[in-house]
């Protein structure tokens, strides 16, 4: 008993009498070329490879936008707060006024006065000031540094950064005497 097994290999008779030969080529590149892709992408469920991405995408950004979010919005608080002043900017003041009289309770000169009571405690609010706002240039700009952030990260960013450099500035010219100078004893 012979048992003949034969294979579909090739085309068919009728296939070569109508022309068959061009359906059966092309059959066989389109079966070629889903051979290709399936073993191009091992994975072969499509819902899987979006599934994993949404995955991706949404779990590593998540804590990074967070953190920059966080940053962005303290660097304006910092920022705004070097502006406006600070409890320990008032602190530090009336401790130099206090050690200023001190100083010269009895023996200073009028100009000796203002110099320890008053200079010395604008000059120090400015430093504490001074503080605040370079703190907040720095986180602002690190902030904008760091690559890809949601536009309302960058704005608030951006927004910490100006009110810090403006306070910088008021900061610096208030602890020279640049916008205002310490009044003068008579004579």
């Amino acid at each position: 008993m012979d048992i003949k097994t034969t294979e579909k290999t090739g085309p068919s008779g009728r296939d070569e009498k109508d022309g068959g030969a061009a359906e059966t080529a092309t059959a066989g590149a389109l079966d070629g070329a889903l051979e290709g892709d399936l073993t191009d992408n091992p994975d072969t469920d499509p819902a899987d490879d979006l599934e994993d991405d949404l995955e991706d995408e949404a779990a590593a950004p998540a804590g990074k936008e967070t953190g920059a979010g966080a940053a962005a919005v303290v660097s304006a608080a910092l920022g705004a707060v070097a502006l406006t002043g600070t409890w320990t900017g008032k602190v530090v003041s009336e401790r130099e006024t206090l050690v200023g009289q001190i100083k010269t309770s009895g023996s200073g000169t009028p100009a000796q006065q203002i110099s320890e009571i008053y200079g010395d405690a604008w000059h120090s609010t400015a430093l504490v000031n001074g503080a605040f706002a370079l703190v907040a240039l720095i986180v602002a700009v690190a902030v904008l540094v760091l690559p890809r952030h949601p536009s309302w990260v960058r704005a608030v960013a951006t927004a910490g950064a100006v009110l810090a450099g403006l306070g910088l500035l008021l900061s610096i010219g208030t602890y020279f005497d640049l916008f205002l100078s310490l009044p003068t004893a008579g004579s």
